[in-house]
């Protein structure tokens, strides 16, 4: 912004400074009018945000002043755009008289738009939570503690909580996805944060612990935070201060409906870090789309509030088995009889009672709002009837929760017309009969049509004008319209108040009096539909508390009838959740997978106990090892939820974390390689994982050397196995790792298959146990579609290295060796030995000699013989 001082500029851009100093940061609408002006470097970035005309406006402080502009009636859809790219508006409005004012008219900041606390039902994403995250930072014993306080203004859910180091905050950061966050000007770990869209900074003065303590009991009305559970978390409580403080100031008003908050403990829910949210694609794919998740094949709740409330179990599975099984004894006795389909109906006609609430409390509540609230409550006497025949005890308690509002119910269904308009400021909110007064006004208003229709023909007749109308516009009121051939016709009362170009309008002082009533009853009739507006807001908010607790209580009937309906359609099975040790699944699918591919799913089974806690899991390329892996953590995370499974059984321990350490991908901005990247995730597991963890790892060690890939996966399989003791899937294509079953009491190989038939290669996507025995890497290039001379080129040199070497290459999956000098000779070339087959030469000579060992050589065929002749020679 032009930086020139106040005294150079005119009255009316002083004063457009003078609002623009307490929001230096933040785009300003500037209400001239019916539009809302931009200037200077405000309109240079809103001109490039919305691609809408920079222009200028005159001079002040002697230079052209850069403006852009926007008309108000369209306001919300540009604000609407702004705020889903992360930009804040702020909305200045006349609040001044343009008649009476004596030099610019009066200007006020009337609200303040930002990505975490809008509420308004245009700006919101239907289904997605919309976050205001703030973070406080502080060290205790030497480590960094991270204070988190989020909130949903849209619902009034206010929670917080701490963890410990970067790694946690990442995590964190990635499970909300937050639209706004707020941090200290000296917050620490920036760096981490400068990926995320809408982060403001605020004075650390903001983050005060003890003026944020009495922030949070003066919003609560309580003596002290003992009730909430939260005394101890320091940083999370000024965190939470700030983030308070920030509502208040950008809604310009208190917030009622936030009347608690909550705490979450790391030990109630199964912890789940970013790399895993993103391979297990719960509610984004891996390229950033929502298609093909687990929340679109799950979500087919039928209110948006549903839908949020089921994102949030997803994300944040639980390990309270008591509150598992009551939501699967809910989920058993809706699909019963399909008892989930009598429910359906009457859910739909809740709709989004929660955001609906939040605007009531904000007094940003619209006409169609309240009428949507309307039909809320008319929907809840027929859910209440159908809960009280159900058995379960959540089901019951849910009913309890779930409040008939009848004198509310009956209040809005007088109150309101079958269809209000879309703003208060417009009228006609009111039906006939509601309030005297106001049909009183209402009728003079109506009723003027028909006095003017009569006014107009007696005139006629008393004039003998045929040409006279009578007529009314905004501009100059009512008037009595004469064509310029007849207008020295008009009667002497006739008093001349418009000269048209082919007509004269004249007002009589009969007429004058009508309009004087008219226009009055007009305005009457507007003022009183906002006091009888405001007086509904008032008896709602009356009930808020009460109104939120039925919200909240249909969201969760809501998602637990949707597990009901998927359950049935998609036939998944209940989970026996436990706490003794093993995970058992007998014909687990892929959920997604399943829903997305035409042929039938091939199911595969899953034992993991105490002594067979570690799988090594080889195959070929696209034999569906990742599949298995992911549905294998798919089916916890969905047990974890009180969700059925996609099994024909299944028996899982409680497990505290999951860990996946999937596929492959350079952090470009924060500079790592991919190989950076997979030893990051490593050692997240290593560190991190306990005893009751379930960790999925598929091809560690592949991004360097072939000799430093496998000497680090084989350790890593050897601490997960003798250290940790974890729930282990280990997907690899280094064969040599398969031996280490062999020395591990708690390891077992499993591999899935493939066959050859006529040149062509299919996937039997069938796991069984032992190693693979049998690579099929150029089969696979060829269905990628590399070109037949390099596949024939690659065969050929396939051929030369099983004669060098004398091994046949294609029984051993792992062909990754050292980059060697090539011998330009056949002699050199015969001389080749790859060194990779011969790093764990004794472990393979052992397993040889033992094969030998256990070989009934009397009751064997000479073709069976020789054929294991073969295999040994190839495992030497």
């Amino acid at each position: 912004m032009s930086k020139v001082a106040a005294d150079n500029h005119t009255p009316m851009m002083r004063q457009y400074f003078g609002l623009k100093s307490e929001h230096p940061n933040q785009l300003l609408f500037y209400r001239m009018g019916d539009f809302y002006e931009i200037f200077y470097d405000d309109a240079k970035r809103a001109s490039q945000l919305l691609d809408i005309t920079l222009t200028s406006r005159g001079h002040s402080g002697g230079k052209p002043i850069p403006m852009a502009g926007i008309p108000y009636h369209a306001a919300e859809n540009y604000i609407a755009r702004l705020v889903r790219m992360g930009e804040s508006v702020v909305i200045a409005e006349q609040t001044g008289d343009p008649a009476t004012s004596k030099g610019p008219v009066e200007r006020k900041i009337a609200r303040i738009v930002t990505p975490g606390t809008i509420s308004d039902e245009a700006f919101l994403e239907e289904k997605r939570e919309n976050l205001l995250l703030s973070l406080a930072h502080q060290t205790r014993k030497g480590l960094d503690i991270f204070g988190f306080s989020y909130l949903d203004m849209a619902s009034g859910r206010f929670c917080l909580f701490e963890v410990e180091g970067h790694d946690a905050l990442s995590s964190e950061l990635q499970r909300l996805s937050p639209r706004e966050i707020l941090i200290s000007e000296d917050f620490p770990a920036r760096d981490l944060l400068k990926l995320e869209k809408g982060v403001s900074e605020l004075g650390p003065w903001h983050f005060d612990y003890e003026s944020s303590y009495r922030q949070l009991i003066q919003q609560f009305t309580t003596k002290d935070l003992s009730g909430f559970g939260c005394e101890a978390l320091t940083s999370a409580i000024a965190s939470a201060g700030a983030l308070l403080q920030y509502a208040k100031d950008t809604q310009r008003s208190a917030l009622p409906h936030i009347q608690s908050i909550m705490v979450e403990h790391k030990d109630d829910s199964v912890l789940i870090d970013g790399a895993t949210r993103r391979n297990l694609e719960i509610d984004m794919n891996l390229t950033g789309g929502t298609t093909n998740t687990v929340v679109e094949v799950l979500d087919k709740c039928a209110t948006p509030m549903g839908s949020r409330l089921l994102k949030r179990w997803l994300h944040t599975p639980i390990r309270d088995l008591s509150e598992i099984q009551a939501r699967q004894q809910v989920v058993t006795e809706l699909k019963k009889d399909q008892a989930y389909i009598k429910f359906e109906a009457p859910l739909k006609k809740v709709g989004d009672l929660e955001r609906i609430l939040s605007r009531v409390a904000l007094r940003s509540a619209r006409p169609r709002d309240l009428l949507r609230l309307r039909f809320a409550l008319e929907a809840v006497p027929e859910l209440n009837t159908l809960l009280e025949s159900t058995n379960t005890e959540r089901l019951k308690e849910l009913n309890k929760r779930i409040l008939a509002q009848p004198h509310i119910t009956d209040t809005l269904i007088k109150a309101l017309v079958e269809n209000p308009p879309s703003v208060v400021r417009d009228g006609g909110i009111f039906a006939k009969g509601y309030d005297n007064e106001l049909d009183e006004l209402l009728s003079l208003s109506t009723n003027a049509s028909d006095y003017l229709a009569e006014m107009e023909r007696s005139e006629k007749e008393r004039t003998g004008i045929s040409s006279l109308k009578v007529g009314f516009n905004r501009v100059h009121g009512y008037y009595i319209e004469i064509s310029r051939l007849h207008s020295e016709q008009a009667p002497v009362e006739y008093i001349r108040r418009q000269t048209l170009k082919n007509a004269e309008r004249f007002i009589t002082p009969e007429l004058k009096v009508f309009e004087d009533k008219a226009l009055s009853a007009k305005s009457k009739s507007l003022a009183r539909e906002k006091v009888l507006y405001e007086a509904l807001l008032d008896l709602l908010n009356q009930a808020l508390g009460e109104l939120q607790t039925t919200s909240q209580a249909l969201a969760q009937l809501d998602v637990m009838n949707n597990f009901s309906e998927r359950a049935d359609t998609l036939n998944f099975t209940c989970p026996e959740l436990h706490n003794r040790s093993g995970i058992q699944i007998t014909g687990g699918r892929h959920p997604v997978v399943e829903a997305v591919i035409s042929e039938p799913f091939v199911p595969n089974d899953l034992d993991l106990n105490e002594t067979r806690s570690l799988l090594m899991i080889t195959g070929p390329n696209m034999g569906g090892k990742s599949t298995y892996m992911r549905q294998i953590a798919l089916i916890t995370l969905l047990a974890h939820t009180g969700c059925f499974v996609p099994a024909e059984a299944a028996s899982i321990s409680v497990v505290d974390r999951i860990f996946t350490r999937m596929g492959s991908s350079d952090d470009l901005a924060g500079g790592r390689s991919t190989f950076m990247v997979e030893m990051t995730e490593t050692a997240n597991i290593l560190n991190n994982a306990s005893k009751n963890s379930l960790v999925l790892m598929d091809e560690v060690g592949r991004g360097t050397s072939t000799f430093d890939g496998l000497s680090l996966a084989w350790a890593a399989v050897d601490y997960l196995a003798k250290e940790l003791k974890c729930y282990v899937l280990f997907a690899t294509h280094y064969f040599e790792l398969t031996t280490l079953a062999d020395q591990l009491d708690n390891a077992a190989n499993v591999h899935l298959t493939a066959t050859e038939y006529e040149d062509e290669i299919v996937f039997m996507h069938k796991v069984h146990d032992g190693p693979a025995s049998q690579s099929y890497g150029l089969q696979v290039a060829q269905l990628a579609g590399v070109p037949r001379d390099v596949i024939g080129h690659a065969k050929q040199k396939l051929k030369e290295l099983e004669v060098v070497t004398g091994i046949d290459a294609q029984t051993i999956p792992s062909k990754k060796t050292e980059n060697r000098q090539a011998q330009k000779t056949n002699e050199n070339t015969a001389a080749y030995q790859p060194h990779q087959t011969d790093l764990f030469a004794q472990a393979e000579q052992n397993a040889v000699k033992a094969s030998i060992e256990e070989l009934d050589l009397d009751n064997m065929t000479p073709l069976e013989a020789m054929n294991i002749l073969y295999k040994l020679k190839s495992q030497l």
